[in-house]
């Protein structure tokens, strides 16, 4: 998962690398947020573990029916640990 989170770091989108320069700023308030981080089985766009706070970028790939199915078990599964999803 490291590996794959690793990859998946240096091959942001531009929306993600937008979002991550935002959420960067946060880190002076106490919000210090991880790209990229593997919880369990998933690896998620960006994380604030004090806050159990995910956000994720899912772009038109995520539209298709598989997809979208996938993200409603991921959220509902990280909802269960205890994670707010966005």
């Amino acid at each position: 998962a490291n590996e794959i989170a690793r990859t998946l770091r240096k091959r942001m989108t531009i929306a993600e690398a937008r979002l991550w320069d935002e959420l960067r700023e946060l880190k002076h308030r106490g919000y210090h947020f991880r790209r990229q981080a593997p919880i369990e089985r998933y690896i998620v766009d960006f994380v604030c573990f004090s806050q159990r706070l995910i956000v994720e970028v899912d772009g038109i790939q995520h539209q298709t029916a598989a997809h979208l199915k996938r993200d409603r078990d991921r959220d509902a599964h990280l909802s269960l640990l205890g994670f707010n999803v966005l």
